[in-house]
């Protein structure tokens, strides 16, 4: 059954294409100056809508067909471009109608028949249009292009380990893939769209020029006179220039207004608002200035004062709307109702009325604090802290700051140990700035028995997991201790519990840790030492922010930054390759190949590793290159699947050899392959040939991707 809405999308799709083969026969069959008249209009009236749509966008893809757009609109003006030169040229001596009246009128009207100002108009306008907006445009449209094309293998990879650790569907991530695409291919189109535009002013200038000449020339032929040959044709070829270079400048206009778009997400007109006229200090001294200038003997008072006070008093306006804003999401907030209270609500004195009907001051900020990390323990293990009893939980974590801050080099914010009546009495809570991260629990009376290598002889007791690296365990009685020791057993108590959980999830979240204001104050300590190396990369070579990054980035794969004076050498020599945080982390792990491989070589100095099938690499690489050229190359989930199935086989061997797991990979691929295994098989770590000492053996535990390569390959595009 045929879709009754299916009709106007076929006139549709028919009549564009006729309306562009027929800017494109204008060129070369006469149109009447009538049928010209409403073309001009239509050409003026297409550039104003395009100029208002690229103000009103909230995001640049709103308007992904801006260059196609473009394109169309410039060949549209260049086309009656020819046709008035046409008329201009044929029937010039038969008066100042010759070409349409709006032509005439903007020759008349526009510039008053002056025609040595109308020529001067127009030279101004291309001077704007081509050497300030369109090449500004321009080179903002070819540098976002260029960033977005390299961003988008690290965003590819980001949809496929979310895809790959279930964190979101597959249609979800299908429609991500064509969201990156889509920016790729505007961007790109963007930097050529620009060229049309920049072809279009030098086009105007050369047409005007072919009309004055063309004009006078023929005009004498056809026994004009010199001076009203002259003062005709000049007045066409004006009024002819001006119309066609407007339309011009607004979608150059547009073009700028397209690339340069704001990511606040909100309308240009509410940015404009609220980032200008809501800088108070800013507009009063403004206001100020301006008074002061108007009073200034000589200065026009009337605008300069009148102006003052107008400024004054939109700013003072915004500042009040914003207060407004402010207090409206309080208020719906206070209309749901108070919060509930527990346990853990706090003092009773949190919630007194202060004389005034507010709440206390005090109580209001102690509530809006928020510490960094957070222990909560169960009433059964308060007495883990209790140093009069014996509890030493407060102990190892002080000493898990120090060891923290020698293994990784940052300073561990000091833990806030307390109870909470919320969780089971012999459980705790670990919480980073306020969510938790980790939890488990404990049995009074009795002490954890880990089973390392899983093979131990059964013991009496509970079953049960060890928090930390999910190993088999039981609770067992303490008098039990010595026989499972001398079983196999790891016997620890419940403060060792608790401590080595809490240093796991720190080392694992320790690129959440180091904030800006930490990083300043490693950056200052190495100050003391090395005043002029910090001075020479922040902020000269790099911002503080590029470096947090990148130091982000090492953590997040527990790389030590505690040479903190070579991180940032080498940060100074490799600024000048690139600035891109990604990049620049690859590099530096290159630099520090000597602490890599310290890390990951077993005791007998050799390194075991999962090492990727050729087969395997050339399928990854090919999949990089088609999402850097943005025409698909996602892998298919199906052999995702099998890559961390084969992944996880593969870890009792290195159980078996007593090796660390490790995946060895090219360094083209080593930063795609780590975001494959990050969520799916989080026991490998992920280093490239060249972060490997070259004179220290490596042995290929196994070959990942022999059994299934050519099987299955990725899909692109899907």
């Amino acid at each position: 059954m045929e879709n009754v809405n299916s009709s106007p999308m076929k006139i549709r799709d028919i009549a564009i294409p006729l309306s562009i083969i027929g800017i494109v026969m204008m060129m070369v069959l006469p149109v009447p100056k009538q049928l010209l008249d409403v073309l001009l209009t239509f050409s003026i009236a297409l550039a104003i809508g395009i100029f208002l749509t690229a103000l009103f966008i909230e995001d640049a893809l709103e308007f992904s067909a801006f260059p196609t757009i473009v394109l169309i609109a410039t060949l549209l003006r260049l086309s009656l471009n020819v046709a008035s030169t046409r008329l201009i040229l044929l029937d010039g001596p038969k008066g100042a109608d010759a070409a349409g009246r709006v032509v005439r009128a903007f020759g008349h009207f526009v510039v008053g028949g002056e025609i040595v100002v109308g020529l001067v108009v127009f030279l101004i306008l291309v001077v704007i249009n081509y050497i300030v907006i369109t090449k500004g445009a321009g080179r903002i449209a070819e540098v976002a292009a260029r960033f977005t094309l390299d961003a988008m293998p690290g965003k590819q990879m980001a949809v496929d380990a979310d895809l790959s650790a279930g964190i979101i569907e597959n249609e979800e991530a299908k429609s991500r893939r064509k969201d990156l695409e889509q920016e790729a291919d505007f961007y790109g189109a963007m930097d050529g769209a620009s060229k049309f535009v920049q072809g279009d002013a030098i086009a105007g200038l050369l047409i005007t020029a072919i009309n004055l000449i063309g004009g006078l020339v023929i005009g004498v032929v056809s026994g004009m006179d010199v001076g009203t040959a002259a003062q005709t044709f000049s007045v066409l070829s004006v009024g002819d220039a001006l119309v066609s270079q407007i339309p011009a400048l607004l979608i150059s206009s547009a073009a700028g207004v397209v690339v340069t778009r704001s990511a606040s997400g909100e309308p240009i007109g509410e940015v404009f608002v609220q980032q200008l006229l809501g800088r108070k200090r800013a507009m009063y001294l403004t206001a100020a200035i301006m008074g002061l200038m108007g009073l200034m003997p000589g200065m026009p008072a009337l605008p300069m004062l009148g102006l003052a006070g107008a400024i004054g008093w939109a700013a003072n306006r915004e500042a009040q709307d914003k207060a407004e804003r402010e207090r409206k999401p309080t208020a719906e907030r206070s209309l749901a109702g108070p919060p509930p209270m527990g346990p853990s609500a706090g003092p009773a004195g949190a919630y007194e009325d202060a004389p005034s009907g507010a709440a206390k001051t005090e109580d209001i900020d102690s509530a809006l604090s928020l510490d960094i990390l957070t222990l909560e323990l169960g009433y059964e293990l308060v007495s883990l802290v209790d140093a009069k009893n014996g509890g030493n939980l407060l102990d190892r974590v002080a000493a898990l700051r120090r060891e923290i801050a020698k293994e990784l080099g940052i300073v561990v914010p000091p833990v806030h140990v307390c109870d909470n009546l919320e969780i089971p009495p012999a459980g705790y809570r670990i919480l980073l700035s306020g969510s938790a991260i980790g939890e488990g629990s404990c049995q009074p009376g009795r002490v954890l028995a880990i089973d390392p290598s899983g093979m131990a002889p059964p013991l009496e007791g509970d079953p049960t997991t060890e928090p930390t690296y999910g190993m088999p365990a039981r609770w067992i009685q303490a008098r039990d201790r010595e026989m499972a020791e001398a079983l196999g057993y790891t016997v620890v108590d419940h403060a060792t519990v608790v401590a080595t959980h809490l240093a796991e999830l720190v080392r694992n979240h320790a690129h959440r840790l180091l904030g800006r204001q930490e990083l300043q104050h490693l950056i200052d300590l190495l100050a003391e030492k090395y005043p002029k190396l910090v001075d020479d990369v922040v902020p000269n070579l790099l911002s503080l922010g590029d470096v947090l990054r990148v130091l982000r980035n090492l953590l997040r794969e527990r790389i030590s930054i505690r040479d903190l004076r070579t991180l940032m050498e080498s940060l100074a020599e490799l600024s000048d390759q690139t600035k891109d945080s990604e990049q620049l982390t690859e590099l530096v792990r290159e630099r520090l190949s000597h602490q890599i491989t310290a890390i990951i070589k077993g005791d007998d100095g050799s390194i075991a590793a999962l090492a990727l099938d050729p087969r395997l690499e050339e399928l990854l690489r090919n999949s990089l290159r088609d999402i850097a050229a943005g025409v698909g190359g996602a892998l298919d989930p199906e052999f995702l699947r099998h890559m961390a199935i084969q992944a996880e086989e593969v870890l009792a061997k290195f159980s078996v050899l007593g090796a660390a797991p490790i995946i060895i990979a090219p360094p083209d691929l080593r930063r795609y392959v780590r975001a494959i295994f990050e969520h799916k098989v989080s026991q490998y770590s992920v280093v490239s040939y060249r972060e490997i000492e070259a004179d220290i053996p490596l042995r290929v535990v196994d070959s990942l991707g022999k059994d299934f390569a050519t099987a299955l390959a990725p899909q692109g595009g899907e």
